[in-house]
């Protein structure tokens, strides 16, 4: 199967940073995981991207703040037709942006969680990184930011696809081409290809119902001495304490295992990582969490108990975050 056009500066960073394993099962990934047929909105969010307005060379891209952002001269005209088109590809989960004067205010303080994470890090700079679950490429594009020299963010996501793409039109080549998407969970990442100095993993872990096959994941797509960093929800309790809800958590159909941060660094150590440690714990607040007019849904405090918001409103402990940072052994 053929490579389409509009994806060969993927094929070509693949090529680049000697991905030769991976790279013949990339036309298979790209078309299930864009495939029309599975994903009925689809189109419609393609066609939203390829509407967006064509932009001078003169730009100023930021990727080292806060906010993503591009500098750009539009006409009134062509911000309010770009605005109109960035809504279509609503909900805006990750974020927050700025492209060409337009402000996207998304669900989550994504910043904030950066903030938390970075000063933890071993330096990004000439990095090869894998950024799982990375939704519309927020992270990605800060760790580019960094100094990474390839960033890649999967993300089984079309939604997420075409956002990062709408955010690629604004960017351009400012990243010099360090940055990618390719819309696959972890699971089509070829197995032990051991490739990645760091790999994310940032708000997927509960979502896995088999959490430590999931860590396992993440050890063999890095190289020896790599870097993991493992972002997600927990409970407070000493090793033994995980918490398995029942068919929902704050609302969420789709949540496995919450362990302590005591818990999750045992699962680490049995699945062979070393040098484990938590940089940060908090309680996740409605200000970093919260309905945005670019996602108009309910958010973090409908999900909460009104009468007591350390509570959900299945009555379980209120969303709480972890940062555990580890190493696959050289």
């Amino acid at each position: 199967m053929p490579i389409p056009a509009d994806h060969r500066d993927l094929y070509r960073a693949f090529l680049d940073q000697g991905l030769d394993t991976w790279l013949a099962r990339l036309p298979e990934q790209l078309a299930r995981g864009l495939d029309r047929q599975r994903f009925g909105d689809l189109p419609a969010w393609e066609k939203a991207v390829a509407k967006l307005p064509a932009l001078p060379d003169a730009r100023r891209v930021s990727l080292d703040a806060d906010t993503v952002s591009v500098e750009v001269a539009l006409t009134d005209s062509q911000r309010r037709q770009a605005e109109n088109l960035l809504h279509k590809l609503a909900p805006w989960r990750k974020g927050p942006f700025s492209l060409g004067g337009i402000a996207i205010n998304t669900e989550w303080r994504s910043d904030w969680k950066w903030q938390r994470v970075a000063p933890h890090l071993a330096s990004l700079a000439g990095r090869k990184i894998l950024d799982v679950g990375g939704g519309s490429g927020y992270h990605g594009w800060r760790m580019a930011g960094a100094g990474a020299a390839f960033v890649l963010v999967i993300d089984p996501s079309p939604r997420f696809f075409w956002q990062f793409r709408a955010v690629r039109h604004f960017v351009g080549d400012a990243d010099q081409g360090r940055t990618h998407f390719l819309p696959v969970g972890i699971e089509e990442v070829p197995e032990d290809l051991g490739v990645f100095d760091t790999v994310f993993s940032m708000g997927v872990l509960y979502h896995r119902p088999s959490p430590l096959e999931h860590l396992l994941q993440l050890r063999a797509a890095l190289r020896p001495g790599g870097e993991l960093v493992l972002e997600t929800l927990v409970v407070e309790g000493d090793a033994t304490r995980v918490l398995l809800p029942g068919e929902r958590y704050a609302a969420m159909p789709n949540v496995y295992f919450l362990p302590s941060s005591a818990a999750l660094c045992h699962w680490l150590a049995r699945c062979g990582f070393t040098d484990v440690r938590v940089v940060d714990e908090a309680a996740t607040t409605t200000d970093e969490q919260r309905a945005t007019e670019w996602m108009t849904y309910q958010s973090l405090a409908d999900f909460l108990d009104p009468e007591d918001p350390t509570r959900t409103r299945e009555g379980y402990p209120a969303p709480r975050r972890a940062v555990v940072i580890a190493n696959r052994p050289r």
